[in-house]
């Protein structure tokens, strides 16, 4: 015979000053965002967009490409990276460490300044070299720079990644005879792929926001058309519009990662 329990009800929760001062924060950015749209409801410049919306869609096709080209190469460059800091050779070891604490340790601007201005004071040797072509240029100076930048970072993550993934892993792998090149990247490489997902999506967020320093430089990125477009209008929405278009961005890339790491760890929630 089953017995019925009643469950007791729910207990208030107490409005504690953490609570009280949680939900005076969430007011106000609910009213802060409910400004800005009524603002851009009623100060919407029509012109402005005509005249130089495809000069911010040219701007966000540049972020991308700069961007999308800086992690990829960046990842290539962190496996070497990371393999080296793991490195029980000193020498090995302590040459990854430098550079990865020198460019996690500097900010971005600048690295992008050192890079595009600093070269520049050895033009000859790099016109000698064959290499003028490439560092006279903003956007390759600009790529350079990220491409280091995000380097150190990802191979911090690789390597954090690479030490989850349990011991047991390799000495199985070494019991059944398989080679170390073989283990690591059909086994441990995988799963440390898998840890890094959440980390390498955050990278590239970070990535896509500190892209705009390059404006600096004159590469006509997102910023950098903000930067036009305001030179030639005195309009402060021209930075307004830009940076709802980084949020946009921002935003879409965070719900596509998600999408993706559910799609990629669904086997480790069963």
């Amino acid at each position: 015979m089953r017995t019925h329990v009643e469950k007791p009800p729910p207990v208030a929760r107490p409005w504690t000053g953490a609570r009280i001062a949680g939900n005076i924060v969430v007011a106000l950015w609910a009213l802060t965002g409910i400004g800005l749209a009524w603002y851009l409801a009623t100060a919407w410049n029509a012109e402005l967009v005509d005249k130089y919306g495809m000069r911010f869609l040219s701007g966000v096709g540049t972020t991308f490409t700069l961007v999308g080209a800086s992690l990829v190469a960046g990842a290539l460059l962190s496996l070497p990276v990371a393999l080296a800091r793991l490195s029980k050779n000193r020498l090995v070891n302590g040459v990854a460490y430098a550079y990865v604490y020198a460019f996690r340790g500097t900010p971005l601007l600048a690295q992008v300044f050192l890079v595009y201005y600093g070269l520049g004071q050895f033009s000859d040797a790099l016109k000698a070299a064959g290499l003028w072509w490439f560092f006279r240029d903003a956007w390759y100076c600009g790529f350079f720079a990220f491409t280091l930048n995000t380097a150190a970072y990802q191979a911090e993550i690789l390597r954090g990644a690479i030490q989850s993934v349990p011991r047991g892993q390799w000495e199985g792998a070494q019991s059944l005879g398989l080679p170390r090149a073989v283990t690591f990247f059909r086994i441990i490489l995988p799963q440390a792929l898998i840890v890094a997902l959440r980390p390498y999506g955050n990278e590239i967020i970070l990535m896509i926001k500190g892209s705009a320093v390059v404006a600096i430089i004159t590469v006509y990125d997102l910023f950098g058309q903000a930067r036009w477009v305001f030179s030639k209008t005195f309009d402060f929405q021209a930075y307004l519009w830009a940076g709802i278009m980084y949020l946009i961005i921002v935003e879409t890339l965070r719900i596509l990662w998600d999408a993706l790491e559910a799609r990629l760890t669904r086997h480790l929630k069963r």
